[in-house]
């Protein structure tokens, strides 16, 4: 991802230039990258985009063009531009894992770096990472929908430019899709690229028993047929069926049928009657047009035959949800040698901020499954006692569960020191995580909450912190 340093939003720059007028572009901060509130009404959200973010910021420097394109907005200072010529990501970055299962309020990237390098790679970071987790969790919700059948992305044609497109495709497949459409994405991410044929293939020959014969006869090994191009009962299936006898009699197997369009659940129950009356029980139905996790659970719960799903637009374009509520707030600030928490408060207490150097440990049960998290100051391990929910609400621990610490070191002083791993990988990281989950907070229609607490030294901070604010504003939050 080279040239991409002027891939954010104006402010960052004037708020840079404003801290260098001001002699603090120096002095070291910590934010903290955090949503919210869960998409599409899920329990939980996928965690995605941190490669591209990585990548992102090993490449980030200033090219002379857009040092000049800068010169040429008439708004920056000479002395400014000077320091951009020399800019490096020199600070240290904690982050949850692509893959890990995240949740509202949590900490899941944290930067420490001088302000205006941190200031800088804002809008950077949130573009990477709130696009691909909202597709990454679409994928995890229609993935657990189909209950172990294949998922396939299809959403290319649909998605928010080529950009989008790129990114829904590896999103998808962290969340659970075994393949993808997208040729370019298949060579860019190494992601198995498959596919069908369009209904303008059939209507390009004379009939559609004349195009299923050409294209069995080009890939004899890997042909799913559509079959509803003209009448999928009257004509599609039974072309489909003389078309996998004919490979039959050469040792070759038809790989499956599609269908794209009609009641989907009569259809397929249909299809397959017809198909298992020819002895061809070992071709597969594939369905497609406008799937979702609704639509697929639904199909399945009335016993629809399908087995696997071709899934394109309410996939690619994280279809019921515009966004991940993905936010970057300042968390402390370094002045006079010593680091300053910082909290935001807001006129809605639902945007205010968690102060301080974090971390976030998760707890398991003795089975694997986890239970909750726990936000605590850095340093700060809590094995028993009370802890505080984001209301105050209070909860005690047992001391009996095992955690782990969410956040990884993914650079240090600007050096990378994480392994990547490939996306495969991600993949199946991810699809543990999700083993890890309770059905109550996997279901897709009404799911329970996650619990996300806060230690009592964070929570005492909080407090306090708040009615400071407050004392110094004349506002109320008791």
């Amino acid at each position: 991802m080279q040239g991409l340093e002027l891939l954010t939003d104006l402010y960052e720059l004037t708020m840079m230039q404003v801290y260098f007028k001001t002699n603090i572009i120096n002095r070291y901060a910590i934010f903290d990258m955090f949503f919210r509130k869960n998409p599409f009404g899920s329990g939980y959200v996928v965690f995605a985009g941190l490669e591209q973010f990585i990548d992102y910021l090993q490449n980030l420097s200033f090219s002379k063009d857009s040092i000049d394109y800068l010169h040429s907005l008439n708004i920056f200072s000479d002395d400014f531009l000077d320091y951009c010529k020399a800019f490096q990501f020199t600070g240290n970055i904690y982050s949850f894992q692509e893959g890990d299962i995240v949740f509202p309020e949590e900490p899941i990237v944290r930067v420490e770096a001088t302000l205006g390098q941190a200031q800088l790679i804002e809008t950077a970071l949130l573009n990477c990472i709130n696009f691909q987790s909202l597709i990454a969790t679409k994928s995890a919700r229609i993935c657990y929908a189909a209950k172990g059948r294949d998922v396939i992305e299809f959403g290319l044609r649909r998605a928010q430019g080529p950009d989008g497109g790129l990114s829904a495709s590896r999103a998808s497949v962290i969340g659970g899709c075994v393949g993808t459409s997208n040729v370019l994405a298949g060579k860019m991410f190494g992601i198995p690229v498959k596919g069908t044929h369009a209904h303008s293939f059939v209507m390009a020959y004379d009939n559609e028993n004349e195009a299923f014969d050409h294209y069995t006869e080009v890939f004899p090994d890997a042909s799913i047929l559509l079959v509803d191009t003209y009448d999928t009962l009257g004509s599609g299936i039974k072309n489909a069926i003389a078309a996998a006898k004919k490979l039959a009699k050469k040792g070759k197997h038809l790989v499956g049928i599609r269908l794209d369009s009609g009641d989907l659940e009569y259809l397929s129950k249909q299809v397959r009657k017809m198909m298992d009356d020819e002895g061809l029980q070992y071709v597969k139905i594939l369905a497609s047009n406008d799937l979702d996790e609704y639509r697929i659970d639904e199909l399945l719960k009335a016993g629809a035959p399908i087995d696997l799903f071709g899934v394109g637009t309410r996939l690619a374009t994280g279809f019921g949800e515009s966004a991940l509520s993905g936010v970057y707030k300042m968390a402390a600030i370094e002045k006079d040698g010593k680091l300053i928490p910082k909290m935001k408060i807001s006129d809605e207490i639902s945007k205010g901020t968690i102060p301080s150097r974090k971390n976030v440990y998760r707890y398991y049960d003795f089975d694997n499954t986890i239970w909750f998290d726990l936000i605590c100051q850095d340093e700060e391990t809590v094995i028993k006692g009370n802890v505080y929910d984001i209301k105050g609400n209070k909860f005690t621990l047992d001391g009996h569960m095992i955690s782990r610490c969410m956040h990884v070191p993914i650079f240090h002083n600007g050096t990378l020191v994480y392994d990547t791993p490939t996306l495969q990988e991600i993949r199946h990281y991810c699809y543990n995580n999700m083993q890890s989950l309770t059905r109550s907070i996997k279901d897709i229609h009404d799911p329970v909450s996650y619990d996300v607490y806060i230690s009592p030294k964070l929570f005492s901070l909080l407090e306090k912190m708040r009615l400071s604010i407050s004392d110094k504003k004349g506002l109320d939050y008791k």
